[in-house]
Order: C-alpha cells, then structure tokens, then sequence
C-alpha cells in the first residue's frame, strides 16, 4: 500500500493467492485422496471384520461435492482476508508487528474462575456412579472442562507470568527475562492457542483410549452377552407354565435343530428362574412398582437393580461346586457390585424371608439377561419353585427358562441354525403357546457381525478424529511458534547485542517453550484422569465392565501421546531458534 497498490490490487493478489493455494490443494488432494481410497476401504472393513474385494472404484458425486466443500471453504478464508484488509490502514499495518497485546483485565478473577468452574467439572466425572446419569450429564461436564480449560489459559497464564515476573531469581535471568516478558503482553492470544492444543489433546485421548478399549474388548462384551453360541430364552407369564413337559417340548425343538443342521452341543447350560427389577434397602429388596417418590409421586425406575431368583442346582451346574442349602436359605451372587447388606437376613417385598448362608461377589459365571450398566443379584434357593409362587402373587416377577450350548459348526451353520430354531417356535401351535409372552433366540455368529460393525465404527471414526484433532494441534504450535519467533526476532537482536551468546539464546527458547508447551499435556493428563471414572461408566453402557483394562489402554494412550509431543516440541523449538537467530550471525 505504501509502495503505490490500492486496497483492488491487494484483492487482485490475495484472489490469486487463494487460487493457486485452493488448485494446489484440490489436485493434490484428490489424486492422493483416489490413489490411498482402496488402502483406506481396506483397512476399515479388516477392522470391521468385512469383507471386500480389490476393485478401485472412483464416484463422480464424491469428488464433485469434495470440490464443492473446499471451493466454500476457499472462499471464506478470501472474504476474511480482504475483510481484514478493508478495515485496516497503512499506518496501523506497518505498527502492527510491534504492537504487543495487552494483558487482560481481572486476571485473579477469571483464573478462580477457571478453577472454580474446573473442580465443578472433575466432582460431576468423579463423583456419578449410574451409567445412565452418566451419560445425561457427560456433555455439561465437557462443555465446563472447554471453558474452564480457555480460562485458565488466557487468565491463569498472565497470572502465572507476573508471578514469574515478581521472582527475582527467577525472572532477572537472560535465559527467562526476554521469553517471560514477550508472553505476558501477549498471552491472551498464547493462551486461547494454548488452550485449543489441550482440549484438542484430551479429545485424541478421551477418543482413543475408550475406542481401542471397546475394539479390544468385543469379544469380552459378546461372550458376557451371549455365553454359548446358540440359545432360546422362553419368558412366561406365571411360574406354573415352566413345567416339565413344557421345557422338555422346546429342548426338543433345540435338539431337532442341531441335528437337522449337523452340528453337536457341547457346554449345555439349562436353568428356569424368576427375574424382577428392585432396590436393596437395608434387608429388604423393593421390587419396581413400588419405587415412586412419595414427595414428588415420580418414579425412581432408573436407580434399580437386576434381581434373578434361581435354584441352588443352577449354580452348582454352572460353577461345579456342590453348595448345599437347607429350607428357607439363599446362596447370594452378585455382579458389578458388592453387597450391601450386613445381616444374614434377605426379604423381598418385606415378605419372603430368606436366610443368607453365603455371599459371592464379582460373580460372571452364569448370564441370564442381566445388564453389564446395572447391579445384577442372583439369589439361589433350594425351594425355587415355593419362591416363584410368593413372588407370582404380586405380579412384579418375570418367569423365564434358558437353554444354551456351544457349537462344533461354521458360523454360517450356527446362524442358519438360529433361524431354523426361529421358525419352529414361531410354528408352535395355539396350545403350546399358552402362557407365552415371548421367545428370543440368539446365536453368538448372527451378532457378531453387528458388534464388530458397531465398535469398530466408532474405532475407525475414533483413529479419523484422532488424526484430524492431532494435525490441528501440530498446526497451532508450528505457526505459534512461527509468528511468535518473527515477533521475538528482534528482541533477540538487541539482546545479544548487549552481549547474548547463541546458547544463551537457545536456553531462553527452551525456557519458554518448557513452560508454555507442557503445560497443555499435563493439563490434558490430568482432565483424563478425572474424566476416567465417568468414561468407565459410559463404557459399561457398551457392555464393558473392565475397569483395569481401561486404565492400562488410557496409560499407554497417553504415554505414547506424550511422546510424539515431545518430538513436536523439538520441531517447533527448532523453527523458531531459526527464525529468531537468522539476523544474529
């Protein structure tokens, strides 16, 4: 502008600027884009457990709306420049670049802030243990730690250099002095890029380390969800419909099954029991139906636990123990939990009474059709049959009987065996169906391609946000560090003029860049670490319940995460000795 250009030829040169960038970018990308498709499709569908064939195949549509995207982006990217250049003067341009920012106002206030709104953020992850509750408040406990993170940042750090500042020792060195004096009179813009990199770190984190632990966890999840390859579940409306000549017609319907289909059963697991949801109160189970507020007459359906009575045999079948238990006695498991009652004393409905010769917790060996997100208590009793008929008289209580087994077949056998066992169930006739509610039959191979899809969906869109997230980390601190170093050039210049050596240059950069860079990674580890219990919980949704797992796959997250920093850190440290030290030869 000085030279003679109006403000149309600086559009001119910023259209073709755009232009060339924008035809760069769209060529390049398109064509690397095409050629690593087929090694992306790849990829994913192994992870999907697909499959494919190796057919490139090139969609008009996708490379017109491509196009179309990044022409848009293109275009608003020149609009903000030539908006930015009609706004602003010759004058103002040319004093710009030695114009430090001024620290914001109120520093003490926004950084308690911060904290304040952090140590909200931490109490909501660490302190709700329902799933569901979880879930309901996991985005309100983002949205806090986003803010609470930007806070800390632009206000915590200006704080943070006038305590450095009114160090002494610390301050009037030549390796502290020019790099804690750039940062405070522009920290506010230090900040809020200090900030973008520690959110966008703990997103890589949060984002990878509960992908992978679910991705490696699926058959975990699967085999807790369904213990035997083939099974059928028969719910009934009251106990007497699960007599002997009833469950013997529908194991027939299995046995004829695997024999039409030529496969053989193995690890047989039969059991009836009765299933209620309900809430433990000192001794006394309240069964769902009861559990309305008095005060508010609303429904507490959402804080209940999973609640299956079963005989004593079902247990010792299905464990290989021989436990023994006389009349009016429990045997008491419990699953994703611990048992809260202290005495030797268990009703239900403050009626049934049952004493408890012994408690199991961590117990997994039997799945009836508990979920993984809630308590599940198994109550076994040698009398089952005179408990089902109490429990029958309050209507609260579901009656069911399983069969399951493993397969010696192909997964495609198994899965045709599933809809053979459908069919005839489905062909029963009114008479049988008497007392019915309904009949599900699973296999372990129909389900399996559905949980390998559904997770490692998440895994592959996990790894692509990673990706994503991490590059914008990587472009912050470069271009940080690129305009900070032109902004910082001569400073350096008239401090080694005074008699600065070169290293005592580089120490001053890697005084500044050790405290300004570290502080997004630890700030990160410790939002992943307060943020490990609500993640858990939100995993048990998923179906998995393997907490120490989780925290190992989180660990190596972040140590590997930490690493590649650290690398990026010697880059970027790197850019801006050179920037600063090209004048000072």
């Amino acid at each position: 502008n000085v030279l003679g250009m109006d403000k149309r030829n600086l559009a001119h040169i910023h259209f073709w600027e755009t232009a060339i960038i924008a035809g760069i970018s769209l060529v390049a990308g398109l064509i690397f884009g095409i050629v690593f498709s087929k090694l992306a499709e790849l990829w994913m569908v192994n992870i999907l457990n697909g499959q494919t064939d190796f057919k490139l195949r090139i969609e008009g549509s996708a490379i017109r709306e491509t196009i179309l995207v990044f022409l848009v982006i293109f275009i608003l990217i020149l609009l903000s420049a030539l908006r930015k250049m009609t706004m602003a003067s010759p004058m103002e341009l040319l004093r710009s670049e030695h114009t430090g920012e001024k620290p914001p106002k109120g520093n003490w206030l926004l950084a308690l802030l911060g904290i304040v709104v952090l140590a909200i953020a931490y109490g909501l992850a660490v302190t709700i243990e329902d799933p569901v509750v979880a879930l309901t408040w996991f985005f309100a406990a983002v949205i806090l730690v986003i803010v609470a993170t930007y806070l800390l940042f632009i206000a915590g750090s200006v704080t943070l250099c006038r305590i450095l500042q009114k160090n002494k020792g610390f301050y009037y060195r030549k390796q502290h002095f020019i790099s804690i004096a750039s940062m405070s009179y522009r920290m506010k813009r230090n900040g809020a890029g200090l900030a973008s990199i520690c959110v966008l770190s703990t997103m890589v984190l949060v984002m990878l380390s509960s992908t992978i632990c679910l991705y490696a966890g699926v058959e975990n999840i699967m085999r807790e969800r369904y213990p035997r390859d083939l099974s059928y579940e028969v719910h009934v409306s009251a106990p007497k419909y699960l007599n002997e000549k009833s469950e013997a017609n529908w194991r027939q319907l299995m046995e004829e099954t695997l024999h039409e289909s030529h496969l053989t059963a193995s690890d047989v697991l039969e059991y009836t029991s009765a299933f209620f949801y309900g809430k433990l109160e000192g001794h006394n189970f309240r069964m769902k139906d009861e559990l309305i507020d008095m005060e508010t007459n609303e429904s507490t359906a959402f804080d209940v636990d999973e609640v299956y009575v079963a005989p004593l045999s079902v247990y010792n079948r299905a464990t290989g123990e021989k436990e023994t238990l006389n009349a009016g006695e429990a045997l008491v498991a419990v699953y994703g939990g611990s048992y809260e009652n202290n005495t030797d004393i268990l009703s239900i409905h403050n009626d049934i009474q049952l004493n408890v010769k012994k408690v199991i917790s961590n117990f997994k060996a039997i799945h009836m059709d508990g979920s993984v997100s809630t308590k599940v208590y198994y109550i076994f009793v040698p009398d089952f049959d005179e408990v089902a008929e109490k429990l029958a008289q309050y209507n609260l209580a579901r009656y069911m009987t399983y069969y399951g087994c493993n397969l010696d077949g192909s997964d495609d056998a198994e899965m045709a065996a599933e809809g053979v066992l459908n069919n005839k169930f489905a062909a029963l006739d009114a008479s049988q169906q008497e007392g019915i509610n309904y009949v599900r039959c699973e296999s372990y191979a129909f389900n399996k391609e559905s949980f390998y899809g559904a997770f490692g969906g998440l895994l592959v869109l996990g790894i692509l946000l990673g990706i994503v997230f991490v590059f914008a980390a990587i472009l912050i601190m470069y271009y940080k560090q690129v305009t900070e170093g032109y902004e910082d050039q001569s400073g350096f210049v008239v401090m080694q003029k005074v008699g600065m050596t070169k290293k005592d240059i580089r120490q001053s950069i890697n005084s500044q860049i050790l405290i300004v860079f570290f502080a997004p990674l630890l700030l990160a580890g410790l939002h992943l670490l307060f943020a490990f219990p609500m993640i858990s919980k939100l995993l048990l949704l998923f179906g998995l319940n393997r907490t120490q797992f989780l925290a190992m796959v989180a660990l190596g997250c972040y140590l590997m995460f930490a690493v590649f920093y650290i690398i990026v850190y010697k880059m970027t440290s790197g850019v801006y000795y050179r920037i600063v030290s090209v004048n000072n030869k």
